[in-house]
């Protein structure tokens, strides 16, 4: 079975809609360990009720950025994680460690790619005054929300919208995008370079 790593720093909405989908086996993996770096998170707490492995693991604890992705690295190969799903992770991980684990880091980003790249996506866009974006799943490469594309859907933005109805609309299609991205990786239906990937 696909054993499942998601890395958040923050509330962990889509850590929830990933624990729900595995629940119901909607994905058919294990959902085996949350990695944070954020002492407080709310997703701590989700993922104590779901009771998902976790470990904290703070930049500010090492003395290099090489020495935190180590830690992190130890803990993935002792249990053995197949597939990392990055929901809200607010660092960018180190070319070395996106080519350790090449193929099997997936990230969520709330806009359209290669559009409103960034940690302000939603409010970017919002800003901009586009009358569409969106939510891309896709694959982690060197470069930051850059990488092959999974999955894709549009989110209308319309007249009367403030960024808080924005941002609601998004995260339901995250939280409907994201299982469904997880499922077509764990059962080989994705390609990069027209090669399978699993």
């Amino acid at each position: 079975m696909v054993r499942i790593a998601v890395f958040a720093s923050g509330r962990g909405s889509n850590f929830s809609a990933i624990a729900r989908a595995v629940k119901s086996g909607r994905i058919k993996a294990s959902l085996t360990l949350l990695v944070c770096d954020t002492a407080g998170a709310g997703v701590l707490a989700k993922a104590k009720r779901a009771a998902v492995k976790t470990v904290l693991v703070k930049r500010e604890d090492f003395p290099a950025k090489k020495d935190f992705e180590a830690q992190i690295i130890r803990h993935l190969e002792e249990e053995k994680i197949d597939l990392i799903a990055m929901a809200g992770f607010m660092r960018i991980l180190s070319p070395e460690f996106v080519g350790r684990f090449k193929d099997k880091i997936i990230n969520i980003h709330p806009a359209l790619l290669p559009a409103f790249k960034g940690g302000h996506a939603i409010k970017d866009a919002f800003d901009y005054g586009v009358k569409v974006t969106g939510v891309t799943v896709h694959f982690v490469d060197e470069k930051m929300d850059h990488g092959p594309i999974i999955l894709q859907e549009e989110v209308e933005i319309k007249q009367g919208d403030t960024l808080e109805s924005l941002e609601e609309r998004i995260h339901k299609i995250e939280h409907k995008l994201y299982p469904k991205a997880i499922s077509l990786f764990i059962e080989g239906k994705l390609k990069i370079e027209g090669r399978k990937v699993k």
